[in-house]
Parts: structure tokens; C-alpha cells; sequence
């Protein structure tokens, strides 16, 4: 058997190869889409479902923090720079939670505008 220069031979079996079949990629799994929203369904979510949600969660809030308020009334002297008073426990810590609260709405106020101010820079 002689052997033609297109003729490629399988070095080990003598046999002549076979030209490279064309692979086809996996088949990837399809994904499955999200439900749709039809307009007319009527438990779907809306603003005032979640503002009735808001509204239980802040109540149980609430409710804690007044469980918290009648189990803490107990006095304690409080001391800030010049001023001295007793406060009872409960006070004392809310009064500090809230300070806390607005010292960190005021940091986070004070990165959105110089966010703001940085995305305007760089567009205008």
C-alpha cells in the first residue's frame, strides 16, 4: 500500500486517519426565566404593601423598645462636659443610640455628596 501525500495514516494503526470531526459545545442548561408580573394579578407586591409591612416591623420595634424603657428605670448620674444630671438607664442609652444614629446618618450624608459632586466632575 502506497501512500498518497493527502493520505494521512494513524501512525499506530497503519490506518488512514479520519479529518477532525467538528466538536459541538455543551449544551449549557437553559435557564430558568423569573415569573412574570402580570399587571392583573392581585397579590402581586405594591407601595402600600410594604408601607403595611414598615409599619408592623417599626410597631415591633416599638413595642421592644418600651418593654426595654419599663424594665430600665432605674437612676443614674449622667456627666457631659459641664453638665451633671440623673437620668434613668433607659433614657441614658437611647439618648445615646440616637446620637450615634444621626453621627452616622451625617457621615453617610457627607459621602453621597462628595459622590454626587465626583460624578459630576467627571461627566460635565
Amino acid at each position: 500500500m502506497t501512500q498518497t501525500p493527502d493520505e494521512a495514516r494513524d501512525p499506530l494503526l497503519g490506518q488512514p486517519e479520519e479529518p477532525p470531526r467538528a466538536v459541538p459545545p455543551p449544551e449549557q442548561p437553559a435557564r430558568a426565566e423569573p415569573p412574570r408580573r402580570d399587571v392583573d394579578d392581585p397579590l402581586r407586591g405594591s407601595r402600600t404593601s410594604g408601607f403595611w409591612v414598615a409599619v408592623v416591623g417599626l410597631g415591633l420595634v416599638l413595642l421592644l423598645l418600651i418593654i426595654f424603657i419599663a424594665q430600665n428605670t432605674r437612676s443614674t448620674t449622667v456627666s457631659f462636659l459641664a453638665w451633671d444630671g440623673q437620668v434613668p438607664v433607659a433614657v441614658a442609652i437611647l439618648i445615646a443610640a440616637v446620637a450615634g444614629l444621626f453621627l452616622a446618618g451625617l457621615a453617610g450624608t457627607m459621602r453621597i455628596l462628595q459622590l454626587r459632586r465626583r460624578v459630576r466632575r467627571t461627566r460635565g
